[in-house]
């Protein structure tokens, strides 16, 4: 006799089926409605918002504790969606330090910038031709504490980097040692630091190559710096600065005053005294022969290339226009009268 299997097989009641059926249908709901919610909350708060918030993550910071933080800032909207992607794409891998974020980023940038650690910053720059009081308000403006700033300009803290002791020991300052550049600073640096990295970069520059030409012109590394700050003081033109840097040469060798305006007006407004180009300071090569005691300004490159590479020129004298033009002569009558010509304003 054959066995009929049929009758032991079991029929799946229909109210089971239809129950089977909607949570089926209810899971596809929830799971398209949690996955828009999901992808809503990855968008922006804001896309047409770009102003900048800065949010700092202390160290050892959980992720819960940085989505919630992030949402208080209103630049999230879920520290729960916030943690799952972090999870499930970062490793849960962030980075603390201050960081700029904005509503217009979406959450998957934000957790980008944060994992990766691209900390804010800012660039703090140091121009050409700037005195070391000028250089210290940059600093200060760029947010460093005044008293921080005060300190970090005294040259016993480097004596270490090679163009700091180029200078005499008699020097007390960094006038001029410093290598004009932008540098990025964020809410972990110190001023000392970017003075360190100016000074480093300083060193550098001096190359051997050139610390030979300078040596060919009897001149010691910090010699240079001096006069190739005041010829970055005196012209900007980069033609006429070689022939400028050729006649300051000719009278050194000659032992004739500079005649440089501005060493005068520096040493004037050091002492106090305003633009005064009478004062008497050793600064001032109207009346005194060979180099001031330090250089009176940040350098400029083109200037300290001049200086390198001055024009094979026998000029003695040099004056500046109205027009901007700088005029060349080998006498002094030639020089007064180039600046009857050409020197009105700039000369009055």
């Amino acid at each position: 006799m054959k066995y009929d299997y049929s009758k032991k097989r079991h029929k799946i009641p229909r109210k089971t089926k239809f129950f089977i059926l909607v949570i089926a249908v209810v899971l596809v709901i929830i799971t398209l409605i949690t996955s828009q919610i999901y992808n809503q909350d990855l968008r922006p708060i804001d896309a047409s918002n770009h102003q900048i918030v800065k949010v700092t993550i202390p160290s050892g910071d959980s992720v819960d504790m940085i989505g919630a933080l992030l949402v208080k800032d209103h630049l999230i909207r879920s520290a729960w969606i916030f943690k799952v992607y972090v999870h499930s794409f970062s490793n849960e891998v962030l980075q603390a330090g201050s960081y700029r974020l904005s509503q217009s980023y979406s959450l998957k940038k934000i957790v980008s910038i944060i994992h990766n650690g691209n900390v804010a910053t800012k660039l703090l720059t140091i121009l050409p031709g700037k005195t070391i009081n000028q250089i210290e308000q940059t600093f200060i403006k760029a947010g460093f504490q005044k008293s921080a700033v005060l300190a970090a300009f005294n040259p016993n803290l480097y004596t270490s980097i090679p163009i700091v002791n180029d200078k005499p020991a008699n020097i007390n300052t960094l006038e001029g040692l410093l290598w004009p550049d932008s540098f990025q600073i964020n809410d972990t640096s110190s001023p000392q630091t970017v003075v360190a990295e100016s000074l480093n970069e300083m060193s550098q520059r001096i190359t051997p190559s050139l610390q030979t030409l300078f040596a060919s012109e009897k001149l010691s590394i910090y010699q240079a710096l001096i006069l190739t700050s005041i010829i970055g003081q005196e012209v900007s033109s980069l033609r006429a600065q070689p022939q400028v840097a050729q006649v300051f040469l000719t009278r050194l060798s000659l032992n004739m005053p500079l005649g440089s305006d501005v060493t005068a007006l520096y040493g004037s407004e050091q002492a106090g005294q305003g633009q005064n180009l009478n004062y008497n300071s050793p600064y001032n090569t109207l009346l005194h022969p060979g180099l001031p005691p330090t250089p009176i300004s940040t350098i400029s490159p083109s200037a300290l290339q001049a200086l390198a590479h001055p024009a094979p020129t026998n000029w003695l004298y040099f004056v500046t226009g109205d027009n901007g033009h700088t005029y060349f002569s080998k006498t002094l009558s030639q020089q007064n009268q180039n600046i009857a010509n050409y020197c009105h304003v700039r000369c009055a």
